[in-house]
């Protein structure tokens, strides 16, 4: 029993006691503060490197907006780590932990622990290379095994592919061994047109030559007129010709629809006809079947 009342009144005496809440009223605040500071810097630096980067586009020493956009993203991304990463040891300082002895530990911790984080040492220096070789940059089309996409964000350890129905695939870094970058070198268009056989070819030809000269005028995404190959192909009920046409980076697909809407249009105009599947019947009556010969 004198323990157990003892023990009440070092806790009420420890309730009541007006220095403790008042420390700890500070620390509690002073922790606020320090997480409104980190939050603040980052902002701050955020717009900081923005405006850096405006500057540069000034600059006739600017690199490419491609490399930009990955070079903001990669150093708000570190940004944001430091910063919290100091706060934390401000923190850890005001709830009376020795920093100093933390960090000494933390080196012979982070030895031990560096042997089994192999895969995260490995994503960094993978992501540091990714940047530095400019494999892929953000805003580009790529394609990484399965995941096909835009890259939304470059990290130290992970890369952001957004796909086209709105997916967001993270991948390790690490993991990246074989990209297919779609957005360094202009894309080409291409577009089959079946003409039937009883059409003029000829004719149709250069109805479709004439219709091309215009459309770089109507369609900025066209690097050059597009350019009438000829026959591609000789189809079963159809003369097949090939239109292609050189356009900026990932417009292939929006300029072959336009190019099928446009010579469909065109052709129209003219009255060439696009032959559409034909089927041929043949019917036999009973009379006329050969009659069958019975031999012994």
């Amino acid at each position: 029993m004198d323990l157990i009342n003892e023990l009440m009144n070092m806790m009420t005496e420890s309730l009541f006691n007006e220095d403790m809440w008042r420390s700890a009223g500070k620390g509690f605040l002073k922790i606020i503060g320090i997480l409104i500071l980190a939050s603040i810097l980052i902002k701050i630096g955020n717009v900081v490197i923005g405006k850096i980067f405006m500057l540069r586009t000034k600059s006739p020493l600017r690199i490419s907006e491609r490399r930009e956009n990955t070079l903001v993203k990669l150093l708000d991304n570190v940004l944001t780590y430091l910063v919290y990463f100091i706060a934390l040891l401000m923190i850890l300082e005001t709830l009376s932990f020795d920093v100093k002895a933390l960090l000494a530990g933390a080196g012979i911790v982070g030895l031990a622990v560096g042997f089994g984080a192999q895969n995260l040492v490995r994503d960094i220096i993978t992501g540091f290379f990714i940047i530095f070789e400019d494999q892929f940059s953000v805003g580009d089309m790529i394609r990484v095994g399965q995941f096909e996409g835009t890259v939304e964000e470059i990290g130290l350890r992970t890369t952001k592919i957004k796909s086209w129905t709105g997916e967001i695939n993270i991948l390790p870094n690490g993991n990246i061994t074989e990209v297919t970058n779609f957005s360094i070198n202009n894309s080409v268009a291409f577009v089959d047109v079946s003409i039937a056989y009883e059409g003029d070819i000829p004719k149709a030809e250069k109805v479709i030559e004439d219709l091309l000269l215009e459309l770089p005028d109507k369609y900025e995404e066209m690097v050059a007129p597009p350019e009438l190959l000829g026959v591609q192909n000789l189809g079963p009920s159809e003369v097949v010709l090939r239109v292609v046409s050189e356009v900026l980076p990932m417009k292939h697909f929006h300029i072959s629809r336009v190019l099928r809407k446009e010579i469909k249009m065109r052709l129209d105009e003219h009255g060439i006809e696009i032959p559409y599947p034909r089927m041929v019947m043949y019917s036999r009556n009973e009379e006329s079947r050969p009659k069958e010969r019975v031999t012994e």
